[in-house]
């Protein structure tokens, strides 16, 4: 789905709640790390090239910002919500008893969840299975559920580097982790013979072989310069716009490129989204209009300022196009 809306108590309800909104001086905007270069992008160049003010943009996590997001109607409150992942129904809801209940989904393009380490390093071949075995809390050997016990990443396929196993990892308030949790991890889980996802699959250990980093991408990149052994979890994007630093590893026998990500060969693909507050449209400045910016072909198009910033165009961009000018 490119276009959504979202609304949990019809057309009566957000009309009185629309006229509740009270202007605010420009576009506030914030959530997904990921996406948050390409949004400065979309909010610099739409504040040169129009003559509303330039869009306020804040990063802090996916899950941070749609908490934000739902926290009301009115000045203060974020008018878009950035999101590497899909808005759930329980943060609808949550926004629906908060007063926003009117939420515009836009697909802007594609990303993937990439394993990235130091460019003089080893190459990487990994799968949801050697991910698991290195970073969760407990594993399987010989049948039972013990404290994970690897040291390397030899001693989990001995086709994979004599390395020592130091991860460092997107938090929990990120989108990219909860991707990475579900695509990566739970998928590892089940492949020994978990067929019920339950919480310890996505457990990680706690002996200091697996960091969580709450800020964005550059706090992992700049804990992989101080440590050459590490690997990182990314967002491709960034790590494309870093290849001159990072190398990139094979998952499940794909090098993530642009093409792989926007066919979906690459399995870790996702899609990026914006998530729009319609109470705020005609009350906010600039805020339709910056939305049909934002997935403009000049912006979001192939050969656009956000693909040359890293962003892979979404192949039905013209659908995303026609829906937000008719819809917002």
């Amino acid at each position: 789905m490119t276009f959504a809306k979202f609304t949990a108590a019809g057309l009566f309800a957000l009309a009185t709640l629309t006229t509740a909104a009270t202007a605010q001086d420009g576009i506030f905007m914030g959530g997904s790390s990921t996406v948050l270069p390409f949004a400065i992008i979309a909010a610099e160049s739409f504040g040169e090239n129009t003559s509303f003010a330039t869009p306020v943009v804040e990063g802090g996590g996916t899950g941070a910002g749609i908490t934000k997001f739902c926290e009301g109607v009115g000045p203060n409150t974020y008018d878009i919500v950035n999101a590497s992942r899909k808005m759930k129904s329980s943060e609808v809801k949550k926004c629906s008893a908060n007063g926003v209940d009117g939420i515009t989904q836009v697909k802007i393009g594609f990303d993937g969840v990439v394993f990235a380490s130091a460019v003089s390093g080893p190459d990487f071949v990994l799968t949801p299975s050697t991910v698991y075995n290195a970073l969760a809390a407990e594993v399987v050997i010989n049948g039972e559920s013990v404290a994970n016990p690897y040291t390397s990443w030899n001693e989990i396929d001995a086709t994979l580097p004599a390395q020592e196993i130091m991860a460092f990892i997107p938090g929990t308030k990120h989108g990219t982790r909860e991707v990475f949790d579900l695509r990566v991890m739970e998928a590892g889980c089940k492949m020994f013979g978990s067929d019920d996802v339950v919480e310890s699959c996505v457990k990680m250990r706690t002996d200091g072989r697996v960091v969580e980093i709450d800020g964005d991408y550059s706090e992992t990149l700049a804990r992989l310069k101080s440590n050459p052994n590490g690997v990182g979890v990314f967002g491709f994007s960034f790590y494309e716009n870093n290849s001159d630093t990072l190398k990139v590893a094979r998952y499940q026998g794909t090098v993530p490129s642009r093409e792989n990500i926007a066919s979906g060969v690459y399995n870790v693909a996702r899609p990026l989204y914006i998530y729009v507050k319609n109470q705020h449209i005609g009350v906010t400045p600039g805020l339709k209009e910056f939305v049909e910016f934002f997935v403009s072909d000049d912006i979001a198009a192939k050969g656009g300022a956000l693909d040359r910033a890293g962003l892979v165009a979404d192949p039905a961009l013209a659908k995303t196009q026609a829906a937000v000018a008719s819809g917002l």
